[in-house]
């Protein structure tokens, strides 16, 4: 076909249409800014989870916060997730910063929960800035007992 023919722009809403499916491409592949958002606040929330005979218990630490500021969930019937917010303190009159270390802003952390947490039974207590979130176990099966049929003599 001789492209000489075909009109400007025509030629030219071709070639932009050719041009935004390159470009749907790249974005497809690139994380969302939630994604990146979200991916920060986790790795800047630490937690241990230990495991005891009859539970799990996530310990997560919170300086600072109040109950209010923490939202412990649970989705998608096995995934904790644990959220908040760290607020800067209002700053008062004639005090300036000379230096920011602490974070500030929001956090969160999730975890998938083992095929034996009794989701049921989930409680969250904060206490001197540690929040001990503690996952009961669903108990094992009980072995069955074997029956004892009476054999009786005819």
């Amino acid at each position: 076909m001789d492209l000489r023919f075909i009109e400007a722009p025509l030629l030219s809403t071709l070639h932009q249409m050719m041009d935004m499916s390159d470009e749907s491409e790249k974005s497809s592949n690139a994380p969302t800014r939630t994604y990146v958002r979200d991916a920060k606040a986790m790795a800047a929330t630490p937690a241990d989870i230990k495991e005891y005979p009859n539970s799990y218990v996530f310990v997560i630490d919170m300086p600072g916060l109040k109950s209010g500021d923490i939202k412990v969930q649970l989705e998608e019937d096995n995934v904790l997730v644990v959220t908040g917010e760290r607020k800067r303190e209002e700053e008062k009159q004639g005090a300036k910063y000379l230096r920011m270390e602490r974070r500030i802003g929001k956090f969160m952390r999730k975890f998938a929960l083992p095929d034996n947490a009794d989701t049921e039974k989930i409680s969250a207590v904060c206490r001197d800035g540690v929040l001990n979130v503690t996952v009961e176990k669903v108990p094992p099966p009980q072995p069955k007992k074997p029956k004892t049929i009476e054999v009786k003599i005819a």
